[in-house]
């Protein structure tokens, strides 16, 4: 009788190897359950570089956005280090992911990695192959997928080869239009469309410590509504896309420029190679010093 797999287990074995779901399962019926024997089972798959560099830190790569007629992808895939993002075989794995997901839309990581791709493979095992010829960790990081109507337009950036991506989507308007607003998104970095998408507890906190800032200057109450505004209005082009001065021309603000030419700010993502990723800091002294010691 066939040992019933849990959730825990196949959980257990991605945390171990950074497989699939589909694998990991496929691996821990193949072993009865046992977790030595499911591992053996992967590396047999020719999954054992993959499993021996699972625990690198995968910060650099790159990111990539494909549009598809009215869907668009941006994605992220990461290595260990930005020389093997040079590589044409890492490139080579980013196009094809970015095209396979723009052209199959999954719903998450786990259905995007056993999407099939081409040549009869899986996104998962592509990543596998790219580890094993680069012998670093590859991952899939994440992905987003945008859709528009027929009265929108699209807009993508990439900075320095895959850095940063921006994707935008604006309601009327052009794509060279959109572009230049992607290239904005992608050098400022906002955090939100407008000031209607900030949420009001934050917006408030904020007035408040800019009420408390200027009566702290010693600054007359009757003037510290003014300050607040104007501070407050400072705050807003710091966070906010059609806040923002527009980066080709500081004297329109990117909703004005946008609508000069007849669109509307409609969603943007950014993708920053990375970002939020915590990287060991290498000490070279002390691992020279190990090394005499050693």
């Amino acid at each position: 009788m066939a040992s019933k797999i849990t959730a825990a287990q196949v959980k257990e074995l991605r945390d171990k190897t950074q497989v699939g779901m589909m694998d990991a399962k496929k691996a821990l019926v193949a072993s009865e359950g046992d977790m030595d024997k499911a591992i053996d089972f992967l590396r047999e798959k020719g999954i054992a570089k993959a499993k021996k560099k699972s625990g690198n830190v995968a910060a650099n790569g790159l990111a990539r956005v494909k549009v598809d007629g009215n869907t668009a992808a941006i994605i992220e895939v990461n290595s260990e280090t930005d020389f093997v993002a040079t590589n044409d075989t890492f490139n080579g794995l980013v196009d094809l992911v970015a095209d396979t997901i723009a052209a199959k839309q999954p719903a998450d990581l786990d259905a995007a990695l056993a999407l099939p791709t081409a040549d009869g493979s899986t996104i998962n095992e592509e990543i596998v192959k790219t580890t094993q010829v680069t012998s670093e960790n590859v991952q899939l990081r994440r992905f987003a997928i945008e859709k528009k109507t027929d009265s929108q337009v699209f807009g993508s950036y990439l900075h320095q080869g895959g850095q940063i991506a921006a994707l935008v989507v604006l309601e009327g308007a052009d794509e060279a239009t959109a572009k230049d607003v992607a290239m904005h998104v992608a050098a400022i970095n906002p955090e939100f469309v407008s000031r209607d998408d900030i949420p009001a507890d934050r917006l408030a906190h904020e007035r408040e410590v800019l009420k408390q800032e200027a009566l702290n200057e010693g600054k007359p109450e009757k003037i510290v509504e003014k300050m607040v505004e104007g501070r407050l209005h400072k705050f807003l082009s710091e966070i906010s896309l059609a806040d923002q001065p527009f980066v080709k021309d500081g004297d329109q603000t990117v909703s004005q420029f946008v609508a000069s030419k007849g669109g509307k700010l409609v969603k943007f993502v950014r993708y920053e190679v990375g970002e939020g990723i915590e990287k060991p800091t290498v000490d070279l002294a002390k691992e020279v010093q190990d090394q005499i010691n050693g």
